[in-house]
């Protein structure tokens, strides 16, 4: 099968271990998966502070893009799309440009009002300016074509897929509890600390895996509220994992919780269900398409209010109490790990896209 060309932009370090990240995974495994489905993939990773990039990023996108030939289809990573309108709506009638949208740019926690307003505004005028864009999750879709005003035929979902693994044993099927998440604002992991200081008097310990970089305030604010409460021996910062050491963390886990305040979709949370491990979440963005259903029906996770520390130590409780409970959400979680998309589907979703794109022009040229 000869393979058709593509480009792919992204932002620098997407295959840096030490900044793992949702879109960063997504990324780095299309560009995998997408040959099987007749697409040759020309990786081009711009470095930069994206979606806020100095003028020699912007040059970079610039030059990168104006090197292209003449009708090529480019797919663009929205931190690096959204970030320069000017530059792409300048290559939109001589290049077939799709943008991947992870997270809309406003959505993310902690941002100066006005910067937030600035990066939607940005945002706003690079989708409407392309032929076609991807989103993760069908609430995303949603949210983008009423947000930005975009035409519905126009938005596209390629949801994540995950890796069925093997099942995790978990600790003693009760106590140990997994977060897996960059430790940032929007994450929420204060609101966790704060429903776990609560529950002193049962046993549980606690791992938090995620990247400690990206707001080191954040992390410090955290560090204390988790001595204020005497945790510190029971709940753990261990900063970013991958491989072997990210599955050892999976396989010792009896619950995954996620207490963001906003997710497109949640890939950590398919991640700890291909391995049957049950989910206790925010009821946010995508969440709720993450978690799904098993087949027959059953729910294998617990959504919660975000923001609401006094829920989520419900719920905790119960979890840890109610045997019944955990072996019906246990049961949930092995039929969810049966029915899982792997990441072939999101590719082929891909796939798709990029190869409409160059029927309808076709059909318009005739």
């Amino acid at each position: 099968m000869s393979l058709r060309a593509m480009h792919f932009v992204m932002p620098g370090g997407v295959d840096d271990p030490r900044t793992p990240s949702g879109g960063n995974t997504y990324d780095a495994r299309v560009c995998l998966d997408l040959p099987a489905f007749g697409w040759q993939v020309h990786k081009h990773a711009i470095d930069g502070s994206w979606p806020r990039p100095g003028a020699a990023a912007r040059a970079e996108l610039a030059r990168t893009l104006g090197e292209m030939a003449d009708g090529s289809r480019v797919l663009l990573d929205g931190l690096v799309a959204c970030a320069a309108p000017e530059i792409i709506a300048a290559e939109t009638e001589r290049l077939r440009l799709v943008v991947l949208v992870h997270l809309p740019l406003g959505d993310e926690t902690g941002l100066d009002p006005g910067l937030a307003a600035e990066l939607d505004a940005r945002e706003r005028r690079t989708l409407r300016s392309v032929p076609a864009i991807v989103a993760t999750s069908e609430w995303a879709a949603r949210r983008l074509v009423a947000h930005h005003g975009l035409a519905p035929d126009r938005v596209h979902v390629a949801a994540p897929g995950a890796d069925i693994a093997p099942l995790a044993a978990g600790t003693d099927g009760v106590s140990r509890l997994l977060c897996v998440a960059s430790v940032t604002p929007r994450k929420a992991q204060h609101r966790l600390v704060e429903a776990l200081a609560t529950l002193t008097d049962l046993n549980w310990s606690c791992v938090c895996v995620g990247g400690l970089g990206q707001d080191p305030g954040y992390v410090a604010e955290l560090r204390e509220l988790i001595d204020h409460h005497g945790l510190g021996d029971r709940l753990q910062l261990v900063g970013p994992q991958a491989g072997a050491e990210l599955d050892a963390s999976y396989a010792s886990a009896d619950l995954m919780v996620l207490t963001s305040y906003a997710e497109t979709y949640g890939m950590a949370v398919t991640e700890a269900l291909a391995r049957g491990i049950p989910v206790l979440a925010t009821d946010v963005g995508g969440l709720p398409e993450a978690v799904g259903r098993a087949p027959d029906g059953g729910m294998p996770g617990i959504l919660v209010p975000p923001d609401n520390s006094v829920a989520l130590a419900a719920e905790l409780r119960g979890w840890f109490l109610d045997a019944d409970v955990r072996r019906r959400l246990r049961a949930a979680a092995r039929g969810r790990r049966a029915a899982l998309d792997g990441w072939a589907a999101t590719a082929r979703s891909l796939a798709g896209v990029l190869g409409r794109l160059g029927r309808d022009e076709r059909k318009g040229a005739a």
